[in-house]
């Protein structure tokens, strides 16, 4: 299925930097598919969310790493531990480039890592990559 098409697409963005969250959402907004971004600000909001039975699941979650209260590493675990959430997607995307955040994340089934770029446009890029990816050329659950 094409990002293109009739679906809506959600995206839950787990990010605690304003600046990076602007970027990101403006990055997707610019690409004009029919898409829904729910931001949570840290681990603890975001698996609320993801846990809210009132809330739809997201197609795709792009996670940091290194947030406040709960971390990415700790809702990644909880995500791909929880039988209703599993099959979500999960992009780390952080400003981590250490091994050991690479192989640690990939260890607790996370479907790709990202390392956010510094250069502005480098980072729209790889967001729109991603995008391009996930809500345009892979099937996804549901």
């Amino acid at each position: 299925m094409s990002a293109t098409a009739v679906r809506s697409f959600r995206i839950l963005l787990v990010e605690d930097d304003p600046g990076d969250t602007l970027m990101i959402t403006e990055a997707l907004a610019d690409r004009g598919f029919d898409r829904e971004l729910h931001v949570a600000a840290d681990g603890v909001e975001a698996m609320h969310y993801l846990r809210a039975p009132a809330e739809p699941r997201p197609d795709l979650i792009l996670l940091d790493l290194n947030m406040p209260r709960m971390d990415g590493r700790e809702v990644l675990v909880s995500i791909k531990e929880d039988p209703d959430l599993l099959a979500i997607p999960v992009v780390v995307l952080t400003t981590s480039e250490a091994p050991a955040d690479v192989l640690r994340s990939y260890s607790l089934h996370a479907n790709a890592y990202v390392t956010k770029p510094v250069d502005f446009d480098a980072f729209i890029q790889a967001l729109h990559q991603i995008d391009d990816f996930y809500l345009g050329l892979v099937r996804l659950p549901g």
